[in-house]
């Protein structure tokens, strides 16, 4: 796919947008072909998903602005909940996502990074919400997870109002990135954490999103018995006999089998 690159480096599946000449902003086309990457994603021998962005200036720099420059009311419908059900996929896709964000990640960049599970950037990265400058609204999910991820509907709303980049230092303090590397290194710590995940058992793993993404939008009674019952499933699994086992046993060779 030109648009979208997918290599599979061990257990870990690295999705990379391929638009640098136009800092790989998200049209109608990137989106299809990033669904259509991730139906491809072979579930039962990936253990972690790493999104970034081709070139050295951007993550995603938005969405295409001359794209959306011309369309009808109906039609920006179409190209918002199609954004959104991506994202919604990509927020609750079974394994864990990382967003390695070098460079600009602005609107619908910023949004994609926003569903993923965990996001680092490099040194140079800049976010930001720009859509009121342009006359609109985040159309991707920004007006409700940016207040989620950052823990502040007052700095939310001001980042939403005002437009102003946030750079990486910042995004750090605030909450919106996890960790911030020099921009060489960023790809490479990258994989070093989805492989650091990828060694855990995988459906402990996928259990432990379920249980915070699902968790969280629940009161917290509701939440913990969620918890308790999640938990329990895992001593069905090969793999919770395995890791317990190994650690009986003080042996630091441990083999997951997913089941």
């Amino acid at each position: 796919m030109a648009l979208i690159q997918y290599e599979v480096i061990g257990q870990v599946g690295l999705i990379t947008i391929n638009r640098p000449e136009a800092l790989n902003a998200i049209n109608k086309a990137v989106l299809l072909e990033l669904n259509e990457v991730l139906d491809r994603v072979d579930l039962e021998n990936t253990r972690c998903l790493v999104i970034t962005g081709a070139g050295e200036k951007a993550f995603i720099a938005g969405a295409d602005v001359a794209e959306m420059s011309d369309m009808e009311e109906s039609e920006a419908r179409i190209f918002s909940e199609t954004g959104n059900a991506l994202f919604r996929k990509i927020e609750t896709f079974p394994l864990p996502v990382i967003a390695a964000i070098n460079g600009y990640a602005l609107g619908g960049g910023n949004e994609l990074a926003l569903s993923c599970d965990i996001r680092i950037c490099s040194e140079n990265a800049v976010f930001s919400q720009p859509e009121a400058g342009l006359g609109i609204t985040p159309g991707f999910g920004g007006t409700q997870r940016l207040a989620r991820v950052i823990g502040s509907t007052s700095k939310a709303k001001e980042l939403l109002f005002t437009c102003r980049n946030v750079k990486a230092e910042e995004a750090l303090q605030i909450g919106l990135v996890s960790a911030v590397y020099p921009r060489d290194d960023l790809l490479v710590e990258a994989l070093k954490m989805a492989d650091r995940i990828a060694g855990n058992a995988p459906i402990a793993i996928r259990t432990i999103k379920c249980a915070m993404n699902e968790g969280l939008d629940m009161p917290i009674a509701d939440a913990i018995q969620h918890e308790v019952d999640l938990f329990s499933t895992c001593f069905s699994t090969e793999d919770q006999k395995e890791g317990m086992q190994a650690f009986l046993e003080k042996r630091k060779e441990k083999v997951f089998k997913n089941k």
